[in-house]
C-alpha cells in the first residue's frame, strides 16, 4: 500500500511542477496588468488634464476635468482589453500543451 502511494506522488510530480509555473506565470500577469490598471488612468488623467486641454487646447479648469476623465475611462479598458486578449492567449497555449501530453 505505501509502495502505491510513493509510486502514486512520483507520478503527479511533473504535473505539480507545471501547474506550479502556470500559477506563477498567472500571478506575474495578473501583478503587471494590476499595475497598470492603477498607473496608466491615474497617469494620463493627470497628463491630459494639464498639458493637453489646459495647456494645448486652452479649456478652462472645469471642461478639463470632464475630458480627463473620459481620457482615463479609455485608458481603462484598453488596459482591460489587454488583460483579457493576454489572458486568453495565454490560458489556450496552456491548454494546447496540456492536450500534447
Amino acid at each position: 500500500m505505501e509502495r502505491l502511494d510513493k509510486a502514486a506522488l512520483n507520478a503527479l510530480q511533473p504535473s505539480d511542477v507545471r501547474n506550479e509555473s502556470s500559477l506563477a506565470s498567472t500571478l506575474k500577469t495578473l501583478l503587471f496588468f494590476t499595475a497598470l490598471m492603477i498607473t496608466v488612468p491615474i497617469g494620463l488623467y493627470f497628463t491630459s488634464k494639464s498639458y493637453v486641454f489646459e495647456g494645448a487646447f486652452g479649456m478652462s479648469n472645469r471642461d478639463s476635468y470632464f475630458y480627463a476623465a473620459i481620457v482615463a475611462v479609455v485608458a481603462v479598458h484598453v488596459v482591460l482589453a489587454l488583460f483579457v486578449y493576454v489572458a486568453w492567449n495565454e490560458g489556450s497555449r496552456q491548454w494546447r500543451e496540456g492536450k500534447q501530453d
